[in-house]
C-alpha cells in the first residue's frame, strides 16, 4: 500500500515556490489559505516564520531561500512598502526572475497596481518613510518592474473572491511546474509510446469520470506503466493516490479493504485524520466525500470486483474530470465494473528488452564487448518480460563469462524463482477445472488451434469455451489472429513445473507426460501408472509393439496424442533403399499380427501415421469422444468387422488410403466426420436420419454419390470428391457452408437454406436451383460451371461474389442492393451487361469478359482497384470515386472515352492498353505513381499534373504522341519510351535526377 505521489520537483531548487509578503495584513489570511493550497498540492512552499529574527536588511539565510526557489509569489498589500526588509527582498527576488531560472508573479491583494508601480496612494505613504535612504532607487526600480508583470488582481479576479483566486494561482504554479518537473524516467524503456497510448483515452480534459484498464501478464509492465501515466498527469488533480498491492493488502486480512478505503481518502483529501470503520461506511464516506476534488486514482494490482466496489464504485462518487487507472491480470473483473477503456500491457520488443537488461547488467545500453551472444541467449529465456529481464540482469552484473554459462544452464532445468512467484499467483486464483485447462495448454496444447483445443478439452469432459475465455482475461493464455492459442515461456514453464513438483524424480506419476525421453523410458520398461491422464508423444523412437504394450498399466489414461512413430510412418514412410524397404515389409508383417491396446477411459485418440489396419478388439471404446487418425493404414474401425458403436464419439477423422466403406450407424451421436485422402472409399453408409451431424467434410475418395437423408442440424458441408449425384434435404435450416469442389454434378438443387453464408461451387454445373432468398449469404464463389444464367435472387448481404471461368454465362442478376458487397470478381464469362445496382460500398472490382456496357453506381467513394481486362466497353465514366487507387483497362480495344473526374486525387496506379483513346486528361490524378501505356496507337494527347510528385515510373509503347511534358516529377525513377515514332518534343524537369532508366 503506497500513498499518493509528492510532486516532482526541478532538481536544482530546494522550494517550488517562495512567497513575498508584507506581514500582518496578509500573514494570517490570504497568505495563509494560499500557503496551505499550495501545500495541499504537494507544492514545496517557502514562507518565512514570525520566529525568525528580522533587522533591518535581509538575512543570508533569505537570499539562499528566495535563490533555492523556482516561482516567486509577490502579496503586494497596503503596508508592503512599508517595511525595508520586505523591499530588500523584492530587489533579491527581482534580480533572481532577470534569469531564465526563475519567475515572478504579483499578487495585487488590496492595490492597484498603478500604485505599486509609482508609488502612489497607500503604497506611496508607506514607501514614504523610505525617501531618504540610500537603497530608495533600486526598491523603486523593483517595485515598478514586480508591477508590470502579468498576476492576478484581487478585486478583478473571480469576482473579488479570495477562494477563487488563490485555487487560479494555485493552478498556474501547478501546471508551470509541469512543464519543467514531468518526464518520463529514462531507465524505464519503451514507456513513452505506452503512456501516449493510456493518455489517449484518458482524454483529461473531458468532464466525464473515466475508468481505464491495463490488464497483462504477471511481472509485464502493469504497476511501472500505471505509474509513469500517474506521475505524468497528476499535477492536473486536486487530488491523488496510488494505491498499490490491491490484491495483497485486501486479502492479508479482514481489515485490508477498509484500510485501503481509509488510505484513498487520506491521500485525496489530504486529511490525515480521517478513520474508516467498516468497509460499509467507507464506501458511503467516499461517495459523498470524493465528489468536491477532481481526483485521480490508481488501483493496482485488483484480482476481485469486490475491490473495486469498495474503492471505486460508482462514477458518481468522483468529480467531473476525475480519473481512475486500474491494473489487473484478470479482464473480467473490469468487464464485470463496467470499466469500457482496456489496454493490454505489450511485453517488450527484442530492442527493448537488449536496452534494458543491458542497464541492469552492464549500466549502458547495449552489452560490452565479448558479451553480445550470452545476452541474446538470456534474453530468448526472458522471452520479454520485464521483471525476468531486471532480475537476469542484475544477478549477472558483473559476474564472469563462466559464471554466465553455469547461471544459463541452470536455467533450463530450474525456473526462475522470482518470476515463478509472481506468476503462479494468477493460477492459485483459478477454480480448479481451470486450473486442469491451463495444465493441459501449458503441457500438451500450446499451438493448437482453438477449433481444436476446444475439441480436445471437451472430449474430456470440461467446458473450454468459458474456460478458454477466463484464462484469457486472466492473462494466462493468447489467442491470436489466426485463432491459435499461446501462451508465454514462462507461464508454459510454470505450468510444467507445478506438474512436475509433486514427484519432481518420478515421471510416471506425472499426470501429463509430454517429455519424449521420459515417455520413451517409462514405456520401454513398463513404469506405467494410472496417475497419468495425458500423453503427447512426436516423433519418438519406440517400436509401435513396445508402445502400445507400454499403455496397459495407464488405466486412467483419457488424452492421447501421438505422431510418426519410428518404426512406422504410414503412408509417409520413406523407403530409401532395399534393406529399409524389407525392415519396413517386416515391420507390417508384425504389427498386422499384432493387436494394438488402448485404455478404456480414453476419450481423445490423435494418431498421425495410424500403422494398423482397425481398433482393438479389447477396446470397449464406451468413453471415446474423440478420434483422429490421420495418414493412416485403417482399413476398418474394429477387427473381424465387428460392429460396436460407439455411442459417445462426437468427433471422427480419419485419412490414409486404404478405407472402403463406412458406416455412420456406429456413430450415432457423430457431430463432426471428416474423411480424407481415401482413394478407394466408395460407400458412406448414412442412417435415415442423422440428428446430430453438425460437419460432413469428404474429400480425396471415389465417392460418386452422396444422399444426406435427414440431417437437420447440419451446419457445414464440403465435398471434393468426384461427385455425380447429390440428394440434400428439402431443408437445411442451419447450413451456414456449402462448398463443393472437383464434382461432376450437373443439376444441384439446394432447397430451402435460409441460413446459408457461403456457398463455394467448383465443377460442371448445368442447373443450379437456389432459395429466391438467402437472406445471410456473405460469400458466393462459382468456379468452372456451365452455367448460362445466374439469379443471385435475393441476397442483401452478399460482400464477395466470385465468378470464374464460367465460359457460357451470359446472364447475371443481382439483386437490386447489394449494401454489404464490396469484392466483385468476374473472370471468363460471356456477359455483355453487367449492372452493379446499389453497391456504396464496393471497394474492388475485377472484370475479365466481354463486357459492352457496365453500369457502375453514381457514387462508389469506397472503391480502390478496378480492373476491366478484355472488355469491349466503348466508354468509361469513374463518376464519383474519390478513393480509387488503381486503374488496369488492359486489352479494352474498343474503349474511346474514358472520364477521370476531378476528385480522383488518390489514383496512383493506371495501365492502359490497346483502347482506341485519342486523348487522355490526368490533369487531376495529382498523387499518380505509374503510368503504363501499350499500344494504344490512337492516343496523340496525354495531359499529366503538372505536379506529379509521386510519379516514380512511367512506360509508353507504341503510342503516336507528337508532345509529352511531363511536368514536376521531381521522384521519377524509371522512364521507358518505346516505339514512339511521332514524338518530337519531350519535356521534363531538370531536377529529375533520380532517373535511372531512359
Amino acid at each position: 500500500m503506497a500513498s499518493s505521489s509528492t510532486s516532482s520537483i526541478h532538481k536544482s531548487f530546494t522550494y517550488d515556490v517562495f512567497l513575498s509578503f508584507g506581514g500582518k495584513d496578509t500573514r494570517t489570511n490570504f497568505v495563509d489559505h494560499l500557503y496551505h493550497a499550495l501545500q495541499d498540492r504537494n507544492i514545496r512552499t517557502y514562507k518565512d516564520d514570525e520566529e525568525i529574527n528580522k533587522g533591518k536588511r535581509i538575512s543570508d539565510e533569505l537570499i539562499k531561500s528566495i535563490e533555492a526557489s523556482k516561482f516567486f509569489i509577490i502579496v503586494f498589500s497596503k503596508n508592503y512598502a512599508s517595511s525595508s526588509w520586505c523591499l530588500d527582498e523584492l530587489v533579491k527576488v527581482m534580480d533572481c526572475h532577470k534569469t531564465t531560472k526563475h519567475t515572478a508573479y504579483p499578487v495585487f491583494y488590496d492595490v492597484e497596481p498603478s500604485e505599486v508601480r509609482k508609488q502612489s496612494g497607500e503604497v506611496g505613504e508607506a514607501f514614504a518613510r523610505h525617501e531618504k535612504e540610500e537603497a530608495s532607487g533600486k526598491w523603486r526600480k523593483a517595485l515598478k518592474e514586480a508591477a508590470d508583470l502579468a498576476g492576478w488582481e484581487l478585486k478583478n479576479t473571480a469576482g473579488g473572491h479570495e477562494a477563487k483566486c488563490i485555487r487560479q494561482i494555485v493552478e498556474k504554479v501547478s501546471l508551470e511546474l509541469r512543464s519543467i518537473n514531468v518526464h518520463i524516467d529514462k531507465n524505464l524503456v519503451g514507456m513513452e509510446t505506452r503512456v501516449n497510448n493510456i493518455l489517449s483515452s484518458l482524454e483529461t480534459a473531458s468532464d466525464d469520470v473515466r475508468m481505464i484498464g491495463i490488464k497483462g501478464i504477471g511481472g509485464g509492465g502493469k504497476t511501472t506503466l500505471a505509474r509513469a501515466v500517474f506521475n505524468n498527469i497528476s499535477y492536473q488533480f486536486e487530488g491523488k493516490s496510488f494505491i498499490e498491492n490491491v490484491r495483497e493488502v485486501s486479502s492479508a486480512s479482514s481489515s485490508g479493504l477498509k484500510l485501503l478505503q481509509n488510505q484513498i481518502l487520506s491521500n485525496t483529501l489530504n486529511n490525515h485524520g480521517i478513520n474508516v470503520g467498516s468497509v460499509s461506511e467507507g464506501k458511503n464516506m467516499m461517495s459523498w466525500m470524493m465528489g468536491g476534488r477532481k481526483t485521480l486514482l490508481v488501483l493496482d494490482d485488483v484480482d476481485h470486483v469486490d475491490q473495486l466496489e469498495a474503492l471505486a464504485g460508482d462514477p458518481s462518487w468522483f468529480k467531473s474530470g476525475s480519473r481512475i487507472i486500474i491494473t489487473t491480470r484478470d479482464e473480467q473483473v473490469l468487464i464485470a465494473h463496467g470499466v469500457k477503456w482496456i489496454h493490454n500491457v505489450n511485453l517488450l520488443s527484442e530492442e527493448e528488452a537488449i536496452w534494458l537488461f543491458s542497464r541492469h547488467a552492464f549500466g549502458r545500453e547495449i552489452p560490452i564487448q565479448g558479451y553480445e551472444e550470452l545476452s541474446r541467449q538470456v534474453l530468448c529465456y526472458a522471452a520479454g518480460l520485464p521483471l525476468t529481464i531486471k532480475v537476469l540482469g542484475s544477478f549477472l552484473c558483473g559476474k564472469s563469462k563462466l559464471e554466465w554459462k553455469e547461471a544459463l544452464a541452470r536455467l533450463e532445468t530450474i525456473p526462475l524463482k522470482e518470476t515463478q512467484k509472481v506468476l503462479e499467483l494468477s493460477y492459485t486464483g483459478l477454480d480448479d477445472d481451470y486450473k486442469e485447462i491451463f495444465l493441459d495448454v501449458a503441457t500438451i496444447l500450446k499451438g493448437w488451434t482453438k477449433h481444436s483445443t476446444i475439441k480436445a478439452l471437451e472430449s474430456c469432459g470440461f467446458h473450454p469455451r468459458i474456460g478458454l475465455r477466463v484464462l484469457e482475461q486472466k492473462s494466462l493464455i493468447t489467442v491470436d489472429n489466426y485463432e491459435c492459442v499461446g501462451m508465454h515461456d514462462h507461464l508454459e514453464e510454470m505450468g510444467r513445473n507445478i506438474v512436475r513438483r509433486s514427484h519432481p524424480d518420478m515421471p510416471n506419476k506425472h499426470s501429463r507426460l509430454w517429455n519424449r525421453k521420459e515417455i520413451e523410458d517409462i514405456l520401454a520398461n513398463d513404469m506405467g501408472t494410472e496417475a497419468t491422464r495425458c500423453i503427447r508423444f512426436y516423433r519418438g523412437r519406440l517400436n509401435q509393439e513396445i508402445f502400445m504394450k507400454g499403455l496397459r498399466k495407464m488405466k486412467e489414461l483419457q488424452f492421447l496424442d501421438a505422431e510418426a512413430l519410428e518404426s512406422n510412418q504410414g503412408i509417409n514412410k520413406l523407403i530409401p533403399n532395399f534393406l529399409d524397404a524389407l525392415e519396413f515389409l517386416c515391420c507390417n508383417c508384425k504389427l498386422n499380427k499384432f493387436s494394438p491396446y488402448f485404455p478404456d477411459a480414453l476419450r481423445y485418440l490423435r494418431w498421425n501415421g495410424y500403422p494398423f489396419r482397425s481398433l482393438s478388439e479389447t477396446f470397449q471404446a464406451n468413453n471415446l469422444v474423440a478420434l483422429q487418425l490421420d495418414f493412416s493404414n485403417i482399413v476398418q474401425l474394429w477387427e473381424g468387422g465387428e460392429r460396436k458403436v460407439l455411442n459417445k464419439l462426437r468427433f471422427l477423422q480419419l485419412s490414409g488410403p486404404e478405407l472402403r466403406t463406412f458406416d455412420l450407424g456406429l456413430t450415432p451421436n457423430l457431430e463432426k466426420l471428416t474423411l480424407g485422402g481415401h482413394g478407394d472409399l466408395v460407400e458412406l453408409c448414412m442412417p435415415d436420419e442423422c440428428s446430430k451431424l453438425k460437419s460432413l467434410k469428404l474429400y480425396g475418395s471415389k465417392l460418386t454419390t452422396l444422399n444426406l437423408g435427414l440431417t437437420p442440424n447440419l451446419e457445414e458441408l464440403d465435398l471434393n470428391i468426384d461427385l455425380v449425384e447429390l440428394y440434400m434435404p428439402l431443408e437445411c435450416s442451419k447450413l451456414r457452408s456449402l462448398e463443393i469442389r472437383s464434382s461432376k454434378l450437373r443439376t444441384l438443387d439446394l432447397g430451402l437454406i435460409p441460413n446459408l453464408e457461403k456457398l463455394d461451387l467448383n465443377g460442371d454445373l448445368v442447373e443450379l436451383c437456389m432459395s429466391v432468398e438467402c437472406p445471410k449469404l456473405r460469400s458466393l464463389k462459382f468456379t468452372g460451371s456451365k452455367l448460362t444464367t445466374l439469379d443471385l435472387g435475393l441476397t442483401p448481404n452478399l460482400e464477395k461474389l466470385r465468378l470464374r471461368g464460367h465460359g457460357d454465362l451470359v446472364e447475371l442478376y443481382m439483386p437490386v442492393e447489394c449494401l454489404n458487397l464490396r469484392s466483385v470478381k468476374l473472370y471468363g464469362s460471356k456477359l455483355r451487361t453487367l449492372d452493379l445496382g446499389m453497391t456504396p460500398i464496393l471497394e474492388k472490382l475485377d472484370l475479365n469478359s466481354d463486357l459492352v456496357e457496365l453500369y457502375m453506381p453514381v457514387e462508389c467513394s469506397n472503391l480502390r482497384s478496378l480492373q476491366l481486362e478484355g472488355s469491349n466497353i466503348r466508354m468509361l465514366d469513374l463518376g464519383l470515386t474519390p478513393n480509387l487507387e488503381k486503374l488496369d483497362l488492359n486489352k479494352c480495344y474498343n474503349l474511346g472515352e474514358i472520364h477521370v473526374p476531378n476528385g480522383c486525387l488518390k489514383l496512383k496506379d493506371l495501365k492502359l492498353s490497346g483502347s482506341k483513346l485519342r486523348t487522355l486528361d490526368l490533369g487531376h490524378a495529382s498523387n499518380l505513381e505509374k503510368l503504363s501505356l501499350l499500344s494504344c496507337d490512337n492516343l496523340v494527347e496525354l495531359h499529366t499534373s503538372q505536379r506529379c510528385l509521386n510519379f516514380k515510373y512511367i512506360y509508353l509503347h507504341s503510342i503516336n504522341l507528337r508532345t509529352l511534358d511531363i511536368g514536376m516529377t521531381l521522384n521519377l525513377s524509371s522512364l521507358e519510351l518505346t516505339r514512339c515514332n511521332y514524338l518530337e518534343e519531350f519535356h521534363m524537369p531538370c531536377s529529375s535526377l533520380n532517373l535511372t532508366y531512359l
